[in-house]
């Protein structure tokens, strides 16, 4: 595993898979490491309710205890639910919209998010900004895209003239890969913390234990999840 560098890193952290694997990341690599959390009025919000036990479980392995720092949780819900309603912050029924677009879409969401987050890691002297962004199997999120970050980046650097780095260690891998680098980055222990206590569903579904985790089944992000724990365990 690589060591951790002198680097200060922000995650953001929602509590699901993604973002739990990119904490791990961070903590193998970056000698400290905050995490950033947001309530924008996501239907499934019990996401946020799993943060602390994640942080906790993950600073339990590995030494990492010692690297883990502050965490900030931010309520823009007001924001959001003027200006991007869509199935993620309602009770729609999930589909598609005319643009072709997912209706849990929810326009400018992460890049509000890095600007929110880049605000935090100018005042907290981080440089790493690190999101589960993902562009090989994703929702269909344009704010996913590696365009869209590395654009993010120069408007962020120049706007705050400062040289942070935005990370995104799950651009180019799939779902199963994703699993994979969980079980690399932690053992047998991480991927049993992931399956347990990391929540994706976006119906906010708990009551519902499968091989992969907890969740509806059904749902885009379920489906997702699923598939990617079956790929990974027929390697």
């Amino acid at each position: 595993m690589e060591a951790a560098g002198n680097d200060h890193a922000l995650v953001l952290f929602s509590g699901g898979q993604d973002s739990t694997t990119c904490l791990a990341w961070a903590l193998a690599r970056f000698a400290h490491v905050e995490t950033v959390g947001f309530a924008y009025g996501q239907r499934h919000a019990v996401e946020l309710a799993c943060r602390a036990p994640l942080r906790a479980a993950l600073g339990a392995l590995n030494g990492w205890g010692a690297r883990l720092g502050a965490d900030h949780l931010l309520d823009v819900s007001g924001a959001l639910a003027a200006i991007g309603d869509s199935a993620l912050t309602s009770e729609a029924a999930i589909g598609m919209t005319a643009e072709g677009l997912p209706n849990t879409f929810v326009p400018g969401r992460n890049l509000l998010f890095l600007t929110y987050a880049a605000a935090i890691a100018y005042r907290r002297g981080l440089r790493r900004i690190v999101g589960g962004m993902c562009e090989t199997d994703f929702s269909g999120y344009p704010d996913c895209r590696d365009d869209a970050i590395k654009a993010m980046q120069l408007a962020l650097n120049l706007g705050m003239q400062r040289r942070f780095v935005l990370e995104t260690p799950l651009m180019w891998i799939d779902k199963a890969a994703t699993w994979a680098l969980g079980e690399q980055l932690g053992g047998a222990a991480l991927t049993a913390i992931i399956v347990e206590q990391t929540h994706t569903c976006y119906l906010g579904e708990r009551g519902s234990r499968h091989p992969w985790g907890f969740g509806c089944a059904t749902c885009p992000a379920c489906t997702l999840r699923a598939a990617g724990w079956q790929r990974w365990r027929a390697v």
